[in-house]
């Protein structure tokens, strides 16, 4: 099934009882907030679909993975109301990723910014190719990765969360980030990547399904209090995008 508009592109096929989800967007394919709801609701229907029984989240092309959030819509807030609503689009794919029944696999192609670390961050094992670098770097314009805060540190510790976000204008490796936990394995070429992930999510696909889901659940122990936790993220952020700092940096940014 593809679901396709302006902004940007959502592919989801069912093969052996696999879900592949692959996004896609021209702007480095990043996520305006309607492909992140899209994403979203996606992510639920496929998670009561008894015919699935692992997902694979991928994006298109061969170069970068995910470039976060729209930057056109970022620097068209206007309001606080406008602010948490947009920043709450992330937060609504983490929390759709986390309660997901389904076993969700990485396959990160190329280099992840903000919400793309985010989203990475929310996939239970990810696979990822010598080019996936990753970077938070939303300090440079005011603010901080607030939502996606919790799914990083969750997956790469504090100390790692402190070093990606402070050094803001800094790429880590991928081998940085498999060192961290964020990858569990990193492959020289995409084609490697693609084999790899299938070879994977055929492996899980022939375990009990029930096991998987008791397993996912184990996973995401503790973490009951996130849909309250991201949205509170989300209003820290859609406070701080309308201040002067912020407004300044994003309009030397777009020059």
């Amino acid at each position: 099934m593809t679901s396709q508009s302006s902004n940007g592109s959502l592919y989801t096929s069912i093969v052996n009882n696999i879900a592949t989800l692959e996004f896609g967007h021209p702007a480095s394919n990043s996520f305006p907030s309607e492909l992140l709801d899209r994403l979203t609701k996606e992510i639920h229907k496929i998670s009561m679909n008894d015919a699935v029984a692992v997902i694979v989240l991928k994006s298109e092309g061969n170069r970068a993975f995910c470039a976060g959030a729209s930057f056109d819509e970022l620097i068209a807030i206007n309001s606080f109301a406008e602010g948490k609503k947009f920043f709450s689009g992330f937060a609504n794919v983490i929390n759709a990723m986390r309660s997901c029944s389904k076993i969700i696999i990485g396959s990160v192609q190329g280099k992840a910014v903000g919400g793309g670390v985010g989203l990475a961050a929310a996939c239970d094992y990810v696979l990822a190719t010598e080019a996936a670098s990753i970077k938070l770097s939303e300090l440079t314009i005011g603010i901080g990765p607030f939502v996606i805060a919790p799914a990083v540190e969750r997956k790469i510790g504090l100390n790692g969360l402190a070093e990606l976000t402070l050094a803001a204008t800094e790429w880590k490796t991928a081998y940085w980030a498999k060192e961290k936990g964020l990858y569990a394995k990193v492959f020289e070429t995409q084609t490697e990547l693609e084999k790899e992930t299938l070879l994977f999510a055929e492996k899980l696909a022939s375990y009990n399904p029930e096991a998987l889901t008791e397993m996912k659940k184990t996973l995401w122990k503790g973490t009951q209090n996130w849909d309250d936790l991201l949205e509170e993220r989300a209003a820290i952020s859609g406070k701080l995008v309308l201040s002067e700092f912020t407004k300044n940096a994003l309009a030397t940014f777009k020059k």
